[in-house]
């Protein structure tokens, strides 16, 4: 894994060497073992290198035969060795071993979106091609590795995270005016747009193409298949073979990423996902796999290391676990400079600390992320479609539920209450607004006082997306609407940051794109099945698994909000966002912010997670004097 920046632009050569040594610097934690720069006429190239791959020859700069393409990497082409052994056979000599000189001799034979779709990984790319004059930067199909950009005057400035693009002095820190609300909404901004005014996000599945002096060209490549759209025809099986299919999917997902000259690892939470890599690395590898396990000592449910220890056990896994008790208020300030910009999901705290106890033994773990965005593994996904039939419930009847629902304690049920509430408060809404209000953070309501009402830019976007794919069954257009919006906006974003704070890199076997190609075609009834959830993918792995973890309820990876705002949080959340002179209460009207507080504090309502939103925004707002 790595980290690659760049300027394109004629300018006094001084300023771009001096922005770039400053662009690496910053991307240091992504590739600590190695560092270099293309340089050719009005482009500069650079990568920071975390070496997993060809330890001995792929060293950055990386370029073709002739020096007339040189191309920097984030992430892991998986099917290189296929691709270098046609590009042999064609005539190209290549020097080194590994995945990234691979790009260069396929871009002297192909258009940047035909390249890009050759490579099957995860990345991010940026190559100059000297000879066509012309810049190219690629993302991977679903988003698991960044790219951000800004251009103006015939220039741009390019980086794996956004404070490699704000090293370039030309580059304005100016808040985005439409990033506040959406934050709001979704716990994140929804791509391409960032906090930062003009700085955009290359979306996934894309290339951008720029000559000097000219604008720059967005170009898709691919987009998730949608059953019963376009080319996407739906796989007609039964249950069984979809398991069938789906475990030879999975299998050969893992050998894919198992390639590694450097210590690998799997992480391992106790859930379907991560114990069935775990199960399945430990048959692919002639050694014990290295699993990792992080809890809490809390009375909240949050620990799930007994789970996680049966699965080590039964595979006799070198397994490390680790007992955490963060100092949120330090923690807080670390997860704001790696992410660049306030980031609503709290379980970035135990991703950090789980990443920081795993790169203490290996350099790449295996996730278990993307099980749940392919085969509807989420709570949401199931509450979306039993709507359709609530809504015939008399209303009166929906009325009482709904009363009921909000004089439930918040922990009623081990969250059972919160899911009533959710799920009554979205009985009145259309599917798309009643998924986003299950999934979203602020409600519409609410957030229209705290904010302006106009900044609905965010909201306005995923009712596009679901509008794209009218016409297909409502499962098939939930799951697209996840896997463009929540998937690359909360879930990636925080497996790269939080991975590569710590250098180390994750591979997702779930994330596969023919896996994802097969999983999406596949029919909804073998995912969900009245209230059972990821059907299909449990079946699958069944035998694998002890009894217990394919029986047990789904808990998401975090952390006891509600609880530390009333206790270790509480003095420093008084004296932050409860302030007056907040930085939050120049952009988030005041009287609801005091509201969130108040009654989180009273015990009616579990606020937590609104409160962690608007403190990550309020360090984020300090941080840049705004």
């Amino acid at each position: 894994m790595c980290g690659i920046a760049g300027v394109l632009g004629i300018d006094d050569a001084g300023t771009s060497r001096r922005v770039v040594d400053r662009q690496l610097e910053l991307l240091r934690h992504r590739g600590p073992d190695a560092s270099g720069s293309f340089v050719e006429g009005p482009a500069r190239i650079a990568q920071t290198r975390l070496a997993v791959i060809d330890l001995l020859t792929g060293d950055p700069p990386i370029a073709n035969e002739d020096g007339t393409i040189g191309v920097a990497l984030n992430g892991e082409i998986y099917n290189f060795r296929e691709l270098r052994d046609g590009l042999r056979a064609r005539g190209h000599q290549l020097r080194s071993h590994g995945d990234t000189e691979v790009i260069a001799h396929l871009a002297e034979e192909l258009d940047p979106a035909d390249l890009a779709r050759r490579l099957d990984g995860m990345f991010a790319f940026a190559l100059w091609d000297a000879r066509r004059r012309r810049l190219v930067l690629g993302r991977d199909r679903l988003g698991k590795k960044p790219l951000y950009y800004w251009h103006a005057h015939g220039r741009l400035v390019f980086g794996s995270e956004l404070k490699a693009v704000l090293a370039d002095p030309t580059v304005p820190r100016e808040l985005n005016p439409r990033a506040i609300p959406a934050y709001l909404a979704f716990g994140y901004v929804p791509e391409p747009e960032t906090f930062f005014d003009g700085v955009l996000s290359l979306p996934p599945g894309h290339v951008l193409t720029m000559e000097p002096g000219a604008r720059p060209i967005l170009e898709r490549y691919w987009s998730p298949p949608i059953a019963g759209l376009g080319d996407a025809a739906p796989i007609k099986v039964d249950h069984e073979e979809a398991a069938r299919l789906v475990r030879a999917g999975l299998e050969a997902a893992v050998r894919r990423r198992l390639i590694a000259d450097v210590p690998l690892g799997a992480f391992l939470s106790g859930g379907v996902d991560s114990s069935a890599i775990v199960a399945l690395m430990a048959g692919a590898v002639h050694h014990r796999v290295r699993t990792f396990t992080i809890g809490f000592e809390d009375a909240d449910g949050f620990d799930e290391r007994p789970y996680a220890r049966q699965v080590a056990e039964r595979y006799d896994t070198e397994h490390h676990e680790e007992v955490v008790s963060p100092d949120a208020v330090d923690l807080l300030e670390t997860l704001v400079w790696h992410h660049d910009q306030p980031f609503g999901d709290s379980s970035a705290i135990p991703t950090y600390l789980l990443n920081q106890m795993t790169r203490t033994e290996v350099t790449v773990a295996l996730s278990g992320d993307g099980g749940d965005e392919l085969f509807a593994g989420y709570e949401r996904f199931v509450a979306a479609l039993l709507l359709s039939r609530y809504r015939h419930v008399p209303r009166r009847v929906r009325a009482l539920v709904r009363d009921g629902a909000g004089r439930l304690p918040p922990g009623a049920a081990a969250g059972r209450g919160a899911s009533l509430r959710r799920f009554t408060a979205a009985a009145e809404l259309d599917l798309p607004d009643a998924y986003r209000a299950w999934v979203g953070l602020m409600p519409d309501a609410l957030r229209r006082e705290a904010v302006d009402p106009d900044g609905d830019w965010g909201v306005a976007d995923y009712a596009s997306i679901w509008e794209a794919s009218a016409g297909a069954r409502p499962l098939d257009r939930l799951l697209d609407l996840n896997l463009r919006t929540y998937l690359p906006g909360d879930l990636l974003v925080k497996a790269d940051r939080m991975s590569m704070a710590h250098g180390l890199e994750v591979r997702s076997p779930f994330l596969d794109t023919a896996l994802v190609e097969l999983a999406l075609r596949l029919p909804p009834a073998v995912k969900i099945r009245g209230l059972r959830r990821k059907v299909v993918l449990t079946d699958a792995v069944a035998d694998l698994l002890p009894e217990a973890i394919l029986t047990r309820r789904k808990r998401g990876f975090g952390v006891p909000l509600g609880r530390w705002f009333r206790t270790d949080l509480l003095d420093y959340m008084q004296t932050t966002i409860g302030a007056a002179d907040a930085r939050v209460r120049a952009h988030v009207a005041g009287p609801v912010v005091d509201r969130l507080i108040a009654r989180h504090l009273d015990g009616s309502r579990d606020h937590g997670h609104l409160l962690w939103t608007l403190l990550t925004l309020e360090v984020f707002l300090r941080r840049q004097g705004w």
